[in-house]
């Protein structure tokens, strides 16, 4: 095992394995969850199941042995609920097109991986904008779950009201959001997947989902997925800022994950070539993820479970790769799982993602006014894109009117005219 210096790390192959294997159960989640999710669009859900199983095991076990980092990788939350409620179904545009959008932001990605733009970028939007992107997905996704869940609902009057708490479904919804909160106050290791499996043993016995037939089955095809992508018709000026959208929020959300988890075990020391090889795995994942079907792909901060039990080398990755490969012949029993028992783990993520804001300026008013119609606008008007380019152009004026020109960059200026775009082109 010298390929993945345990000793030099201070590890062992026992070690990477328990922290393989606690990293799977902390996101394991993902599979049922994103199929879910990904399956509103029209997609066959058994052909989901197996894409994203797929794709976690792909660039996990790839990033373990290329940048031998205990980062594991699958469908990122967030974009994949963008990829459904806002791109597809509130945009109307197809799925293959859709995936035609995360392909060529994975491709852009590929090529600022492995140059000077990706650091151009990074510094060129604020870090605080950058935690503002982050909550403000964080409460578009936890939108997205109280709607799924009926706890809210349109109202004519005041736009959204209060669901119907008489309802089983409602209650089941209910039920798994204290699960989740419990069980990740408790600091369970797999609190979410734990959680999930609780309310559907709850719906189960209670009658408000069928109990599963069977619990195994082989892995189903991803032919009606595969290689299903439109990359023709995503290359237009109206999805331009979409693909803008996918491309930076994928970024940053790998360079935060990367730098919680990473940082704090003590990896990325040396030359940051560590670092750079897993945000070249996570960009080529991603372009891969849309030739299987599903949205893009980035690193998971679950990770962070994995190393505290020690994992150190890419060793944990490839273990957790491994243990996916269980979740292809778990079907059965992810399709029996009823959907008020997954939203609440949206809803979760959400909290977590927002939690973000306790690091950002407020006493800066332009980062105060931008980070404000980031984290409103996206929730209010349904897209990532839309409070993203809120928050870019009323950062550009506010620091315009105040005269601080220092803190405008021509990454700001660029990335505020293709906001601009998302107006101009609607």
């Amino acid at each position: 095992m010298d390929f993945f210096k345990l000793e030099k790390n201070g590890t062992t192959v026992k070690t990477e394995f328990t922290a393989g294997f606690t990293t799977f159960l902390t996101m394991m989640y993902i599979v049922p969850v994103n199929a879910i999710i990904m399956s509103k669009t029209g997609m066959p859900m058994e052909a989901l199941i197996t894409a994203t199983a797929l794709i976690t095991i792909f660039s996990t076990i790839l990033n373990g042995l290329w940048a031998n980092t205990p980062i594991a990788m699958s469908v990122g939350m967030g974009l994949n609920a963008y990829f459904t409620f806002g791109l597809v179904l509130g945009m109307k545009v197809p799925w293959q097109t859709a995936l035609g959008v995360v392909f060529i932001s994975g491709v852009l990605f590929v090529v600022l991986s492995f140059t000077q733009l990706r650091v151009w970028i990074m510094k060129s939007v604020p870090i605080d904008l950058r935690r503002a992107i982050s909550a403000g997905i964080g409460t578009f996704i936890a939108f997205i779950g109280l709607k799924s869940m009926g706890m809210i609902i349109a109202n004519p009057a005041v736009l959204v009201g209060v669901g119907n708490f008489k309802n089983p479904n409602v209650l089941l919804g209910v039920l798994g959001l204290v699960l989740v909160f419990a069980f990740h106050s408790w600091k369970l290791k797999g609190a979410f997947i734990l959680a999930v499996l609780a309310t559907s043993v709850v719906a189960w016995v209670s009658g408000i989902a069928p109990y599963p037939t069977e619990f195994f089955s082989l892995p189903a095809s991803i032919s009606p997925i595969f290689l299903e992508l439109d990359v023709t018709s995503a290359l237009t000026l109206a999805l331009f800022p979409v693909v803008i959208t996918f491309l930076i929020t994928d970024l940053f959300d790998s360079i935060g994950t990367l730098a919680g988890v990473g940082y704090r075990a003590g990896l990325f020391k040396d030359d940051g070539k560590e670092l750079q090889k897993t945000l070249e795995v996570d960009a080529v994942a991603t372009a891969a993820g849309a030739l299987f079907g599903v949205s893009t792909t980035t690193a998971f901060v679950e990770s962070a479970a994995g190393v505290e039990e020690g994992g150190r080398t890419g060793l944990t990755a490839v273990a957790t790769g491994l243990f996916f490969i269980l979740t292809l012949f778990m079907m059965p029993l992810f399709k029996a799982i009823p959907e008020n028992a997954i939203y609440p783990v949206l809803v979760m993520v959400g909290v977590l993602m927002f939690s973000e804001l306790s690091h950002v300026n407020f006493k800066d008013t332009a980062i105060a006014v931008s980070t404000f119609l980031i984290v409103i606008m996206m929730p209010l008007t349904f897209s990532i894109t839309n409070g993203l380019a809120f928050g870019l152009i009323s950062y550009l004026i506010v620091k315009l009117i105040k005269k601080e020109f220092q803190d405008i960059n021509f990454g700001i200026v660029f990335l505020t005219f293709v906001s601009l775009i998302v107006f101009i082109v609607q």
